[in-house]
């Protein structure tokens, strides 16, 4: 039997008319469409990958807010009406973690759905390796016939990957909130960023925009920490915010020495350590909050003039938590409840009226993210991605419940003790393993939510401490046995 290329056989008008006079007309068609199909197809199911309804995706990821600063989540002072008009309609998500909480790890696991353990991220210098950028969902995506975009803050290591999406306005580093030349704030030029690319959206193809914002991150090194835009600076005048449960002397001198001298004390002495301090900073983080959502705002009423806003799932999150104080701290890093939380809120039009406002308090991880966006797309995610689907808890189908998920951060830092742990829904097990022998905490969250009583040296607790030793060894033995 002859076998030809179809490359080779299309490539001259003579190639194609000896092709045409050895094969039947219908056989022609045949080839040509398994041919266009083969070409445009990759890593998918080539029917879901072609399906005319798949919809567009937008993944909004903000830098260091908390899972406690929406209005949508019971948050009195903070003002987010366009987030939380996005939680009444679809899906709020109130147990959300990072499974690392640092920026660039944490944003190479929600690309790459992993745990540092297995993309390898741990630094601001490592980029992520081909294959890993292969199998992240922007890939995935883009190969499946999705238009991809990306603006922001990238996170990561490595020269910026403009080449791996069809529209590029990322930066490397933090970024400045307000620019040399004033053009303006750069949460707003971000946005007129994003309305940039979907005016170049038509409903005939799908797309992904990623936008990843710089706030309400710090600017490091400046005297003014948080730097909202100018507009919002009469909001919250006039409000109180309340001192954190945890923000006592007592909370901060149970710590052991090595946090009670880290580097998130260092910086609560610059934003947190007086009342005016307190006020002024947190009121700043919630402006810089504000302004994301007023962008979020003016997306949402792009999709909605473009006709786009029927067929445009939104996910909200963070990359990580933040210390506002609590335990005598600032930043993030360490495995406290505040550092690791994350809002998550799942908009999605399509869904009946019946799955809409609602609240799942199953424990989701960043990680889950990625695998969330492929099944949207009708894509099967990678055998390489650690998280599971969101999709299952939203359509209210046959989901799995985690028990427990693992913690990492060996970011290394002077003041930054690297550790690991396990959080299951009533106890958390922390390990410092930089010392010998290792630093461990227990908590029961059940009865003690704000984690002010350690109860790794309590006696009538040492059965429970081995129990989550044991589990943490687990965790470990199961990642690095599947990892790199």
């Amino acid at each position: 039997m002859q076998h030809f290329d179809l490359d080779v056989a299309f490539s001259s008008p003579v190639g194609r008319l000896r092709f045409i006079g050895r094969w039947p007309a219908i056989a022609l068609l045949a080839c040509l469409v398994f041919h266009a199909s083969a070409r445009n197809v990759w890593a998918a199911d080539a029917r879901t990958a072609d399906s005319p309804r798949r919809p567009n995706l937008i993944l909004l990821v903000t830098d260091d807010q908390r899972w406690d600063t929406l209005g949508a989540v019971g948050n009195r002072i903070i003002r987010t009406p366009h987030l939380d008009r996005l939680a009444r309609q679809g899906v709020v998500f109130t147990n959300a973690f990072c499974t690392t909480s640092i920026c660039a790890t944490s944003r190479a696991s929600l690309l790459t759905g992993q745990y540092a353990r297995h993309h390898g991220i741990i630094d601001f210098r490592t980029p992520l390796d081909e294959e890993a950028f292969r199998n992240a969902f922007p890939d995935r995506l883009r190969q499946s016939g999705y238009r991809t975009a990306f603006i922001g803050k990238w996170g990561l290591g490595g020269p910026l990957p403009k080449q791996r999406y069809d529209f590029w306005h990322g930066f490397s580093g933090q970024g400045r909130y307000f620019p040399k030349d004033g053009s303006g704030h750069l949460t707003h030029r971000m946005g007129d960023a994003a309305l940039q690319f979907l005016d170049t959206c038509t409903p005939e193809q799908p797309f992904c925009l990623q936008i990843s914002f710089k706030a309400a991150h710090v600017q490091d090194r400046d005297p003014h920490p948080f730097q909202p835009d100018p507009r919002y600076n009469d909001l919250y005048v006039d409000a109180v915010i309340p001192r954190p449960h945890s923000a006592t002397p007592e909370a901060f001198a149970a710590l052991p020495e090595f946090l009670r001298t880290s580097e998130g004390r260092v910086r609560w002495q610059r934003r947190f350590a007086n009342e005016a301090m307190f006020q002024q900073s947190v009121k700043d983080y919630y402006r810089l909050i504000t302004g994301v959502d007023d962008v979020v705002g003016r997306i949402v009423s792009k999709l909605q003039s473009s006709g786009l806003d029927r067929q445009t799932v939104i996910v909200f999150t963070s990359d990580n938590g933040f210390f506002l104080g609590e335990h005598g701290l600032a930043g993030k890093w360490f495995m406290y409840e505040e550092s690791i939380r994350l809002p998550l809120v799942y908009y999605d039009p399509r869904l009946p009226k019946k799955l809409r406002g609602r609240r799942v308090d199953a424990m989701v991880l960043n990680i889950d993210i990625a695998p969330t966006l492929l099944e949207l797309a009708g894509l099967t995610p990678p055998e390489t991605m650690d998280g599971q689907s969101l999709v299952p808890w939203v359509e209210q189908r046959s989901a799995r419940q985690r028990d427990d998920w693992f913690y990492e951060h060996r970011f290394k830092h002077p003041r930054i003790a690297q550790s690991e742990g396990v959080r299951g829904r009533r106890w958390k097990y922390v390990r410092y393993v930089e010392f010998d022998p290792p630093y461990e905490q227990l908590f029961d969250l059940q009865h003690d939510p704000y984690e002010l009583n350690d109860l790794a040296r309590a006696p009538q607790a040492q059965d429970r401490l081995q129990a989550m030793r044991e589990r943490w060894k687990q965790w470990c033995e199961q990642l690095d046995a599947t990892g790199k």
